[in-house]
């Protein structure tokens, strides 16, 4: 479990990066030109449009709390646990659910669950 945990919680801090690239960019970029933000608001992204500061926060935050909490969770799986589902929480309010976002936010609340199995089960000992 623990191992599953660090896996997929580098692996969606890796894609929320991604995300959070794009994420941080269209925010400076809706900062910069009015004529973006309308055009966020006309394809569906009003809360980006209206709070730019939450996304580039995110952006920022959310994927180094899953790669934090991935490294961390096979020694101390519970301060993982914790890690990976406020980034997954945190992916979630800044940018919603969306084709982009689905991933990181599956992948690193799952490892949350994962590390809090982890924490919750003894270690496997290996068969000789």
């Amino acid at each position: 479990m623990r191992n599953a945990a660090m896996i997929l919680g580098i692996i969606g801090g890796i894609v929320g990066m991604i995300v959070g690239f794009f994420g941080y960019g269209f925010a400076v970029l809706i900062e910069m030109f009015d004529e973006a933000g309308e055009a966020a608001r006309t394809v569906g992204a009003e809360d980006l449009a209206n709070d730019p500061l939450t996304a580039k926060l995110v952006g920022l935050g959310a994927p180094i709390l899953a790669i934090a909490g991935g490294a961390m969770s096979p020694s101390r799986p519970a301060i993982g646990a914790i890690l990976m589902t406020v980034s997954a929480v945190g992916m979630y309010y800044g940018f919603g659910f969306t084709v982009f976002t689905m991933f990181p936010i599956g992948m690193c609340g799952l490892a949350g669950v994962f590390a809090v199995l982890g924490a919750l089960l003894p270690p496997v000992e290996a068969h000789h």
